[in-house]
């Protein structure tokens, strides 16, 4: 018995073919072939490796078809077929790998659609079609692969629909579809994705709304949104994702408001709204948000006031309000977040007074005003900002006699 347990052949450009004799390393384990650009086909032979658990092809760009015998090795749990990019369908045989957890299928971009007999793959818990740009449908068998745990298909850009059996993964942790850019609409079977922890949608400019049943993913840790560029409303039953700690709509232009039952979500530390250009104001709601600690609207070009209730947000660290020129002022109730240490104002050109309550932000850190150009005064409060560690004021040329202020 030949001992070798692990071959790595990566990078090897010139190696045009294996030889048949390779079939007799019965205890290798892991087979590396990536990079090797001009090997045209398997040996029919690699089939009676029996202990492999790993088969990595990536970019073996000249590799057309897989030999059938590929689906006798019963210990493969990983089969990497990442930018083959000549690689147009896989052999049914592929179908008997029992063990297989793992499919990779990155950049296959002449691959169409998925074979039916993706279904018999009971262990598979991973599955990669990022831009598979051809593929056009999921089949609806694809709801019976009960150990599904993460499902890539972002870059997918014929991608038009998801089939309603889609709900019926009841193991799925992690989907992500981000630039499926002609996505038009979600089933409302999503909301039977019991276990599902992160959904990315980033890039899905012709998805106008989500499903009512996206409130019922009660494991829902992160959900990302940005540049969803047809998104006018997020459904009120978003406030019903008890679990999300992340929430992600930057560059959603049409965006115009946000619904109240957004201050629902108790879990929520991190809410990112930055370019959200048509966003005109935020809801006083948003003050229950008691989890939150980041909240950025960079660049939220229309959003002109705050709501006073933002003061109530107590574990607040960071508040981004940069490039807000229409801004004209802040809230009094500002001086009432004891947590943040980060405020950030930049660009925003329209702002002439900062309130004298900023002066009772005791863990403030970092202030940067750069570019505040309508900003005549500082208050006299801000020299009470003990913790201040950084300052920034550049760029404000109506700013004057404040130096006396800042000697403490």
């Amino acid at each position: 018995m030949n001992p070798l347990q692990k071959l790595d052949l990566r990078e090897c450009s010139n190696l045009k073919e294996l030889p048949s004799s390779i079939g007799q390393l019965n205890a290798l384990q892991e087979f590396y072939l990536s990079g090797c650009s001009n090997l045209k086909e398997l040996p029919s032979s690699i089939g009676q490796l029996n202990a492999l658990q790993k088969l990595y092809l990536l970019g073996c760009s000249n590799l057309k078809e897989l030999p059938s015998s590929i689906g006798q090795l019963n210990a493969l749990q990983e089969l990497g077929l990442l930018e083959c990019s000549n690689l147009k369908e896989l052999p049914s045989s592929i179908g008997e790998l029992n063990a297989l957890t793992k499919l990779d299928l990155l950049r296959c971009s002449k691959l169409k659609k998925i074979p039916s007999f993706i279904n018999q793959l009971k262990a598979l818990q991973e599955l990669d079609l990022s831009g598979c740009s051809n593929l056009k449908e999921l089949p609806s068998f694809i709801g019976q692969l009960n150990a599904f745990q993460k499902f890539d298909l972002s870059g997918c850009s014929k991608l038009k629909e998801l089939p309603s059996s889609i709900g019926h993964l009841n193991a799925l942790q992690k989907l992500v579809l981000s630039q499926c850019y002609n996505l038009k609409e979600l089933p409302s079977s999503f909301g039977q994705l019991n276990a599902l922890q992160e959904l990315d949608l980033s890039g899905c400019s012709n998805l106008k709304e989500l499903p009512s049943s996206i409130g019922q993913l009660n494991a829902l840790q992160k959900l990302v949104l940005s540049e969803c560029f047809n998104l006018r409303e997020l459904p009120s039953s978003i406030g019903q994702l008890n679990a999300i700690q992340k929430l992600i709509l930057s560059g959603c232009t049409n965006l115009k408001e946000l619904p109240s039952s957004i201050g629902q979500l108790n879990a929520l530390q991190k809410l990112y709204l930055s370019e959200c250009s048509n966003l005109k104001e935020l809801p006083s709601s948003i003050s229950k948000l008691n989890a939150l600690q980041n909240l950025c609207l960079l660049r939220c070009s229309n959003l002109k006031e705050l709501p006073s209730s933002i003061g109530q947000l107590n574990a607040i660290q960071k508040l981004v309000l940069s490039g807000c020129y229409n801004l004209k002022e802040l809230p009094s109730s500002i001086g009432q977040l004891n947590a943040l240490q980060e405020l950030y104002l930049l660009g925003c050109s329209n702002l002439k007074e900062l309130p004298s309550s900023i002066g009772q932000l005791n863990a403030l850190q970092e202030l940067d005003l750069s570019g505040c150009s309508n900003l005549k005064e500082l208050p006299s409060s801000i020299g009470q900002l003990n913790a201040l560690q950084k300052l920034y004021l550049n760029d404000c040329p109506n700013l004057k006699n404040y130096l006396h202020l800042l000697s403490n």
